[in-house]
């Protein structure tokens, strides 16, 4: 038997769009015995409801696809108890923290076939991209690239952050969101994020607020995910105008906020303001950047 605890994730951060991922100190946990037949799900928590209870499962679907890349038989039973906190569909990473759980499972019961790297890449063919599942893996600031094929995770030195999270009750999947990206974007636009995304890893470098406001301006993916999003684009120009340094949370629908620590109610206030002038209720997270990515406990 073992357990695992994933942590929450923020990506693209603005302009560094599929490249940046940012771990946040809200954790799932899950544990996966080796018992009976089939698979036995439990969930509580986020999702609850929802999720399925069976070999459709993230975690499951994860855990079984270890099995296959390290050409190892299933085993006939396993016991999923799952302890969700990340909320779903909500740009906090709660797919890719699933996806990490069912997969840091199963390679730590196969007694770790696969390295950090294996495991990325897995990870990185189930998601579809690895920004958000790389933060939870590794912790902290995570800058990931793509070559030949090849997915690559690098840790940056960021200074420790207060961030507010409003997240609207407005259901937006993550394929929604990307069925709504441009299929080019102007060179001027591409430019501006190139510049603007080098400029967001110094001010997390530094911890300069100002600077990372100015910095997560985005020209290409924000346009037309906020179009989707009522109140979403007014909740970040109020967050801005509030002194902190704001972008949509992933995807989206949540928005983040990084603030100064004694303005986080202040931030928080003024953004579900503008979810609820747009007829939106909105639930709101206080968190913090979290330095270690996803834990194996052993039973």
């Amino acid at each position: 038997m073992v357990s695992v605890r994933v942590p929450a994730s923020t990506a693209n951060l603005g302009p560094a769009f599929d490249c940046l991922g940012l771990a946040l100190d809200l954790y799932n946990e899950a544990s996966f015995s080796l018992e009976g037949q089939g698979w036995q799900v439990e969930i509580e928590g986020e999702g609850a409801e929802g999720l399925p209870r069976n070999a459709r499962n993230r975690m499951a679907q994860a855990f079984e696809r270890v099995h296959a890349r390290a050409g190892q038989p299933l085993p006939p039973g396993v016991r999923l108890r799952a302890h969700n906190r990340i909320p779903l569909g909500s740009g906090l990473g709660s797919s890719a923290a699933a996806a990490l759980a069912g997969m840091l499972a199963a390679n730590a019961l196969l007694g770790e076939p696969l390295s950090q790297a294996d495991l990325l890449q897995v990870g990185a063919d189930i998601e579809g991209h690895a920004d958000n599942l790389a933060a939870a893996l590794l912790g902290g600031l995570v800058l990931v690239t793509q070559h030949q094929g090849q997915v690559y995770a690098e840790q940056l030195a960021h200074q420790p952050l207060r961030a507010v999270v409003v997240l609207p009750e407005l259901d937006l999947s993550t394929r929604q969101a990307r069925a709504a990206l441009p299929k080019q974007v102007p060179m001027p636009a591409a430019v501006a994020n190139i510049g603007h995304s080098l400029l967001l890893a110094e001010a997390l470098r530094r911890g300069d607020l100002a600077l990372l406001a100015r910095a997560m301006h985005d020209q290409l993916h924000q346009p037309a995910r906020l179009a989707l999003l009522p109140g979403a684009a007014e909740a970040i120009a109020a967050a801005q105008a509030a002194g902190a340094a704001a972008a949509l949370s992933g995807a989206g629908p949540s928005v983040i906020a990084f603030v100064e620590p004694g303005r986080e109610e202040a931030v928080a206030a003024v953004m579900a303001a503008a979810f609820k002038q747009a007829g939106l209720a909105a639930r709101e997270y206080l968190l913090d950047s979290a330095i270690e990515g996803a834990k194996i406990i052993r039973d």
